[in-house]
């Protein structure tokens, strides 16, 4: 690439410098690449740093509060994407809000390689949250602003971005969990941050050539009004501080109090939508239909990002990890869904493409979602009551294809449904309702996982599989009625 060459414009369809599609998409893949590569790579040795002994290089807490924890952190990154879409919208505009959410993460890495002990968790979870909620927040956004909206190459400029996501979410946690088993926790957190500067450096050399897209916020926020956000912004730090050092706020119930919160602000969110005269009888019916998908999708991601809590410790006590004579880090394993996800992401996508009409409505595909991911966590029985690190590598792998397929069922469908079931005037609200249920559902992996046994497990695998199986189908159930409510949305 040459830093001389112009900017592109918005809308352009001249420029087919990337594999057909415009520059710019080489480096929003870039950098999106590398944050995936550092926030999964850390994420992947994240929990054993929490529970792990002092004298293996970890804090030494409990795996109940180490599970709350890194279900609140990812509950948190959820949540942010609203912050940071508001920045976006009415501060700083798209494009400065990403770099300055990438300056945020590569911090946050550096503050859990340097700083010792909780200082550094607390420092470096806060920061890489806030940032990878802003950057998650604004890339997708600044990609599709790379076309107009009859531009045939769209989809798959889309499809080139998300490989640059998955390539990172599978390179991360093989690298950084090879650097701690082999050098120490900090050292792969130091490669994460490592991984978050390359994409900074990428994006700051090859920034101009995105041009005025994303330069300046959609509805900017008045000047007389600026002030009162700050301190409201100042006030929620404050209360936040206080919550934590009174004690109210502590390592075991860090997920619980984000569930709540998340909760409140969804009953909310719906409260102000459904009673708002600003919408028609048609948008209140469509609103109303989203209230059981929404459900269904905070029950799916409470399964589904126990891959980073309780799967991460099956991964560490009970699974055998014999790899031809040496044993491989428990943080390879989140490496397995973006394979899976890398492999039949197009499949999926070519089969509903072909079905067009015929495939299923939103609230059937929300149930099979629900419904495998419960079956996948049933799947788990067979492999239980073996002992310390018996269960076979194939069967967790067979267990994290289903992760996959109940994926691809539920998770491509959430965002698209939002935007189609929004009214016009709460057509953002309608997309950050979709991630509080992604918010919730990660805090809720934590809570939940905090009640897993390793030496008891049938019950937790009973418990959790049938309660998303029966939400699954009740859901299912209902879809004619869901769908009469969606008012000629599919």
């Amino acid at each position: 690439m040459s830093t001389t060459e112009p900017p592109t414009l918005t809308g352009s369809r001249s420029d087919h410098r990337f594999f057909g599609q415009p520059l710019p998409l080489a480096n929003l893949f870039g950098v999106e690449m590398w944050e995936r590569f550092s926030f999964y790579g850390m994420q992947g040795i994240l929990i054993y740093y929490l529970y792990y002994s002092v004298s293996e290089g970890g804090l030494g807490i409990s795996q109940a509060a180490a599970t709350s924890i890194v279900g609140a952190y990812g509950g948190t990154v959820y949540l942010s994407t609203i912050l940071g879409a508001w920045i976006a919208d009415r501060l700083l505009g798209s494009e400065r809000t990403l770099f300055y959410s990438a300056v945020l993460i590569m911090f946050g890495h550096i503050a859990l390689a340097v700083l010792p002990g909780f200082a550094g968790v607390g420092v470096g979870l806060v920061l890489v949250a806030l940032g990878s909620g802003g950057l998650k927040a604004t890339a997708t956004s600044i990609v599709g602003d790379l076309y107009d909206e009859q531009d045939p190459r769209r989809d798959a400029g889309f499809s080139i971005f998300y490989m640059g996501v998955n390539l990172g979410a599978l390179v991360g946690p093989l690298l950084t969990g090879f650097m701690q088993t082999r050098y120490g926790f900090h050292w792969g957190f130091g490669l994460a941050a490592v991984g978050m500067f390359l994409g900074l450096l990428q994006y700051t050399i090859y920034r101009k050539h995105l041009g005025d897209i994303g330069k300046v916020p959609p509805h900017p926020l008045p000047t007389e009004t600026r002030t009162k956000a700050a301190g409201i912004g100042v006030a929620a730090v404050a209360l936040v501080a206080i919550a934590v050092l009174s004690g109210l706020v502590t390592t075991g119930n860090m997920s619980d109090i984000l569930v709540a919160l998340t909760i409140v602000a969804t009953v909310a969110y719906f409260v102000i939508m459904l009673t708002s005269k600003q919408i028609t009888p048609v948008e209140r019916s469509r609103v109303l239909s989203f209230i059981p998908m929404f459900i269904a999708s905070a029950v799916f991601w409470s399964l589904f990002q126990q891959q980073f809590t309780m799967v991460a410790v099956y991964a560490d006590t009970r699974l055998n990890r014999d790899l031809f004579g040496w044993e491989f880090p428990p943080s390879w394993v989140q490496s397995i869904n973006p394979v899976f996800i890398i492999l039949f992401a197009g499949v999926f996508a070519a089969v509903w493409t072909k079905m067009g009409p015929r495939q299923p409505s939103s609230p059937i595909k929300f149930a099979a979602g629900t419904i495998i991911m419960g079956i996948a966590f049933l799947c788990f029985i067979p492999m239980a009551g073996g002992g310390p690190n018996s269960a076979p590598l194939l069967g967790l792998v067979f267990v994290l294809l289903l992760f996959t397929f109940a994926e691809l069922f539920l998770s491509p469908v959430g965002l698209s449904l939002a935007t189609k079931l929004a009214p016009r005037n709460f057509h953002t609200q309608m997309v950050a309702l979709f991630y509080l249920s992604v918010a919730c559902g990660t805090a809720m992996a934590g809570t939940l996982a905090g009640f897993y046994d390793e030496n008891d497990e049938v019950p937790y695998y009973l418990w959790i599989g049938g309660a998303s199986i029966l939400v699954g189908v009740v859901l299912a159930l209902f879809a004619p009625r869901i769908k009469k409510l969606m008012q000629g949305v599919q």
